[in-house]
């Protein structure tokens, strides 16, 4: 059973100053989804409109206080740059791995607050000021093959997942959101708290005001001469089986661009209407179906709609042979 807690106006003020960098969030929802038991994200509009909501000072503090539970986006597209680097690890020796990626972090005078979560932990780098995502992304991916810290895509099923998650994105994108620290995960029904401060917001959020920040002249010198990460296919879409076609049977090879309506491109995938969410009332946003946008047979449901459901929601289910 979690306690609500009541949000003083500085804790929120310092909240947006650590972690806001852009006003679009993502909300994790209150119901489990009926189908799969978990708790999606999703992107509100504001009451009674299509019109994506704003962070506000209000969005933040029911975040705070529970009522709510929100992610955050690391790169403002206007600048492609981020306030934050948060590597999550959610996999068997995670927390190992971020224990020593702190460590190492340590050697270069960079403070790092490390958060718990469902499965394992988050750990966070705050900058003096916003810096380019693409460099942020070289320190840390750099550092961790150094340290043969498993990162997750590029083959690897398990292994930390560093936000932001891309070098730049387009107007209008939104990249990956990770959840708000400090507020409530629905699906755990806990607040996580960072290590080394009381668990109050008042001392957690005086914890991270006193951490080291890291400046632009640092983080030049830190992944001076160093190479950027290798382009990843998304999370969770990564190719694990040949491609091929299907035979002996006669039918046609299923093609989901065909039966999912209206799709805009965000990264290296197509986004639209989860239909299986859609059966269930849903997905308003329309943005809970990722498709690779090279080869549209890998789709994913961020929502935790599997390929059987989705292809059932479609009417053309999966059998014995078929290949989706």
């Amino acid at each position: 059973m979690t306690m609500k807690l009541k949000a003083i106006p500085h804790v929120v003020e310092d909240y947006q100053k650590l972690f806001v960098n852009r006003r679009a969030y993502t909300m994790q929802s209150r119901q489990p989804h009926p189908k799969t038991g978990r708790h999606y994200y999703f992107r509100p509009n504001k009451k009674g409109t299509d019109v994506p909501a704003m962070l506000t000072d209000q969005t933040i503090r029911r975040h705070l206080e529970g009522e709510i539970t929100v992610g955050l986006y690391a790169i403002n597209p206007s600048t492609q740059r981020c306030k934050w680097v948060a590597i999550d690890a959610d996999y068997k020796h995670a927390m190992e791995d971020l224990l020593k990626l702190q460590f190492y972090l340590s050697h270069d005078m960079v403070a790092s607050a490390l958060e718990m979560s469902k499965r394992g932990g988050h750990l966070w780098i705050f900058l003096a000021a916003p810096l380019l995502a693409s460099e942020c992304r070289i320190y840390v991916h750099d550092l961790a093959r150094r340290l043969g810290v498993p990162i997750k895509g590029a083959g690897l099923a398990d292994g930390i997942e560093v936000f932001p998650k891309h070098d730049a994105i387009a107007p209008g994108d939104f990249g990956n959101a990770i959840r708000g620290p400090l507020g409530i995960h629905r699906g755990a029904n806990r607040r996580f708290w960072f290590y080394s401060a009381d668990y109050t917001l008042e001392a957690q959020i005086e914890f991270l005001n006193s951490l080291r920040k890291v400046t632009e002249d640092e983080l030049r010198k830190f992944i001076a001469g160093k190479e950027p990460p290798r382009p990843e296919l998304p999370p969770r879409l990564t190719r694990n089986a040949p491609l091929r076609r299907q035979s002996g049977n006669g039918r046609p090879e299923f093609r989901i661009l065909e039966h999912v309506g209206s799709v805009r491109r965000v990264g290296r995938n197509y986004v639209a209407r989860c239909p299986s969410c859609a059966e269930s009332g849903h997905d308003r946003c329309g943005d809970n179906l990722a498709i690779l946008i090279e080869d549209p047979r890998f789709y994913h449901c961020w929502a935790g709609c599997t390929k059987e459901m989705i292809r059932a929601a479609l009417g053309f289910p999966i059998r014995a042979g078929n290949y989706a």
